[in-house]
């Protein structure tokens, strides 16, 4: 392939070449990857409904008790005391344990861990088909494009059924624990803003656990990889 400014064998003019992927010719190729993939592409989007789910089970109960402390009712105060969560007299609101939020992040790193793992298994058994789309003219930033594609939907896919789901199930709990007003009092916005927040941090880890394994595919060089043997 004849690089920017590189003159052919007539030796006259030089050959200027633009390599140009469209996105929506990107977004089919993840798409399509994600489908050949689809088991692993499921374990790994697995992880991330449970890891989000539970972050935003812990919001969401969160929003919920707040909306029972707006009451001022002394016995809904004391009930939530029994429940586990920490009030002072004069706490207006409610906030996660430090027990909880370690919980959270420990179950976070986990994520990550295994979104990278499975990444880097994924670059692994496409050396070929990476060394074979360089060799036709694909750019580092294609490579890297792709990889960051499918882990976006992934992203999106796995944190926004694990935001639902999390919530969800916080409002059931608090209506098993806490009765009708646990739903009648809760503000819904802030319910909604958790969801969207344990989404957008889904969003994130599936990205950062992605990019290292999205460099390392980007950087190799097409001859090393059409040797590796699969």
């Amino acid at each position: 392939m004849n690089q920017p400014g590189q003159k052919t064998e007539q030796g006259s003019q030089p050959v200027n070449r633009i390599i140009i992927l469209p996105f929506k010719k990107s977004l089919e190729i993840a798409l399509k990857s994600l489908q050949v993939r689809f088991f692993r592409s499921l374990i790994t989007i697995m992880s991330l409904v449970l890891a989000i789910s539970f972050l935003s089970f812990i919001s969401t109960s969160t929003d919920i008790a707040n909306g029972l402390l707006a009451t001022q009712n002394p016995e809904i105060r004391q009930l939530l005391i029994h429940s586990g969560y920490d009030l002072n007299p004069g706490d207006a609101s409610a906030g996660s344990s430090p027990k909880q939020r370690w919980i959270v992040v420990l179950s976070l790193l986990v994520c990550v861990v295994g979104i990278v793992n499975a990444q880097l298994m994924a670059v692994t058994e496409r050396f070929r088909e990476i060394g074979t789309m360089k060799c036709l003219g694909a750019l580092d930033r294609i490579i890297l494009r792709l990889f960051l594609l499918e882990a976006g939907i992934q992203g999106v896919a796995g944190a926004g059924v694990g935001a639902v789901a999390g919530a969800a199930f916080a409002l059931v709990n608090g209506l098993l624990r806490f009765g009708s007003i646990s739903l009648s009092h809760v503000s819904w916005n802030d319910v909604f803003l958790s969801v969207l927040l344990a989404t957008g941090v889904g969003f994130l880890l599936s990205l950062i656990g992605v990019l290292y394994p999205a460099l390392l595919a980007a950087r190799m060089e097409p001859v090393e990889a059409m040797r590796v043997e699969q």
